[in-house]
């Protein structure tokens, strides 16, 4: 009983709904048909987002080149009461090599430099590294270090030097009395690697760590090797960001079996730079710079990495 009288309620309402239609006339009619399928529409859109972002947010699309690196192991720390580095004293007292703009040696500046970073290693726990120092002439203290540094089972040698330019760059002045020469057009600090040492990975990511933080704390690279009026002394940047050339030649990097860089510390040539090399604020920066850069080349590098040893010396 109760349904029919619902199911009459029903037809009284379409009929008065067709009715009403009809005195509204088609256009309202087809208004009204169009505003209930927008509607319709409306709600499907929404119902299908309210499905579609849970799916987005519980698996994100991570980039393909971003999979590699979430996946690889973190970095071994390095134990540095073992990790040896060889600071080499470039030059001796016999062959002191470059003479600064003031007439001072440069084995002066590179034992200097070289004892303030060996210092300041040890107090930061690297207490196996040495301070190799040599003495003779210049060719044959080179195969001399060479032979000695092999002998060390180290894990790194940094060369430690000061640069010039070429005697064609140079130009003359006086100081103390004394006809000296100079030239200050270029200054800088450089690193070289030699592509023939057996690890020049090794080496190669030594230099950059050590060049990027030279540069972090304000230092700029030497830019003249690889301009032609260099000549013979003309290198290959391999490292524009931080300041790393090519030298395969130099038997110090090429001889010896680990990772080596030779480090021109800046120009003593330039007379403005040759007065800041002997500043403690120049001093802190380099070793800053260089603790930096052994600190994570140390926890880089493999911890069971030991250095061969060998008679490359001669080759």
């Amino acid at each position: 009983m109760a349904s029919t009288e619902l199911s009459r309620q029903h037809d009284r309402m379409k009929t008065k709904f067709h009715r009403a239609c009809g005195k509204l006339g088609p256009f309202v009619v087809w208004r009204l048909s169009l505003h209930h399928c927008r509607r319709m529409l409306t709600a499907s859109i929404v119902a299908s987002l309210s499905l579609a972002v849970p799916l987005g947010i519980s698996k994100p699309a991570w980039p393909k080149e971003i999979e590699p690196a979430r996946s690889e192991p973190k970095p071994s720390k390095c134990d540095r009461s073992q990790f040896r580095v060889v600071l080499d004293v470039g030059h001796t007292i016999d062959a002191p090599g470059a003479i600064s703009a003031r007439n001072v040696p440069e084995y002066d500046f590179n034992l200097r430099l070289a004892k303030y970073l060996e210092r300041s290693l040890i107090e930061d726990g690297f207490a196996k590294t040495v301070l190799l120092v040599t003495g003779g002439r210049a060719r044959p203290s080179l195969f001399k270090r060479v032979a000695r540094v092999n002998g060390l089972s180290a894990n790194l040698l940094v060369s430690i030097h000061h640069d010039s330019v070429p005697d064609s760059l140079m130009e003359s002045w006086e100081f103390e009395g004394k006809e000296s020469h100079f030239s200050d057009r270029f200054r800088g600090h450089s690193i070289f690697v030699s592509y023939d040492n057996p690890h020049l990975d090794r080496s190669l990511l030594f230099g950059r760590l050590l060049g990027k933080e030279l540069k972090d704390r304000g230092l700029q690279y030497a830019r003249q090797y690889t301009q032609p009026i260099m000549g013979r002394y003309q290198r290959e940047l391999v490292d524009p960001g931080a300041g790393v050339y090519r030298y395969d030649k130099l038997i110090v990097l090429k001889g010896t079996q680990m990772p080596a860089v030779l480090f021109e510390a800046g120009s003593i040539i330039n007379r403005e730079e040759e007065l800041e090399m002997y500043s403690a604020e120049r001093l802190d920066l380099i070793n800053a710079s260089l603790r930096a850069a052994v600190k994570m080349f140390c926890n880089l590098a493999s911890p069971t990495l030991r250095a061969r040893t060998g008679n490359s010396a001669t080759r």
